[in-house]
């Protein structure tokens, strides 16, 4: 999450001096930071198998 800061820093600093561009694509490189951060670790649903027989209970 540090380098998602430094990217949001260096946003605002560009979008202070007028580098609108600039800006935005410190924020996305921010965004897919902290995208990366939250799914570290397993997935959930990659833990979960699927039952064939789901629909065959009695």
């Amino acid at each position: 999450m540090k380098l998602a800061e430094q990217h949001y820093l260096e946003a605002r600093s560009n979008a202070e001096a007028g580098q609108i561009a600039e800006s935005a694509q410190m924020i996305l490189k921010a965004l897919d930071q902290e995208r990366r951060a939250g799914s570290v670790g397993p997935q959930v649903m990659q833990l979960i198998k699927p039952r064939a027989s789901w629909g065959n209970r009695s």
